[in-house]
């Protein structure tokens, strides 16, 4: 699992009864004692208990993928059909080149105001640019979103090309 501070593997689930975990165990999924631990699991009513064991996988591998400020032919191409594709299954039509073009020309604005800004809905719009984001090409800041270096290298070779042709 992607998380901030980076992946997360899934070690081991198992279901456990709630007088097994112990107060260590409490503390260690976050609660400041046990007696809370059971206060919140009884609020949820019935139900089966699990143990979740992770492990620190690594880093999130799209931090080292988005600082790459150079792209050579072969990337710039794989990026590109990337985005073709990710165009063609869209239900809404292209929208991968001008929302790199939109969060370029404004980063730091909303989703919300990006959004409206093509007629669309924030919730889906939000999980198109997770799509430009798992590909290296922006990142969340706070409130909005900016081009990643390898998001303004990408629209830097797409823009030569437009005033090449």
């Amino acid at each position: 699992m992607r998380t901030p501070i980076g992946v997360l593997e899934v070690v081991r689930v198992d279901v456990v009864q709630p007088d097994a975990i112990t107060e260590e165990e409490a503390r260690r999924a976050g609660d400041g004692s046990l007696d809370e631990l059971l206060a919140a699991l009884e609020r949820h009513g019935e139900g089966e208990v699990h143990r979740i064991e992770l492990r620190f996988a690594g880093p999130d591998p799209r931090v080292a993928l988005r600082a790459r400020s150079r792209l050579d032919a072969g990337e710039r191409a794989e990026i590109a059909a990337r985005l073709a594709r990710l165009d063609r299954a869209s239900s809404h039509g292209p929208w991968t080149e001008a929302t790199l073009r939109a969060i370029a020309a404004a980063p730091g604005t909303r989703a919300a105001d990006l959004a409206a800004g093509f007629g669309r809905e924030r919730l889906s719009f939000k999980a198109d640019v997770r799509k430009l984001k798992a590909l290296g090409l922006t990142e969340s800041l706070e409130v909005g979103y900016r081009l990643s270096p390898r998001g303004l290298a990408y629209l830097r070779s797409v823009s030569a090309n437009d005033n090449a042709t």
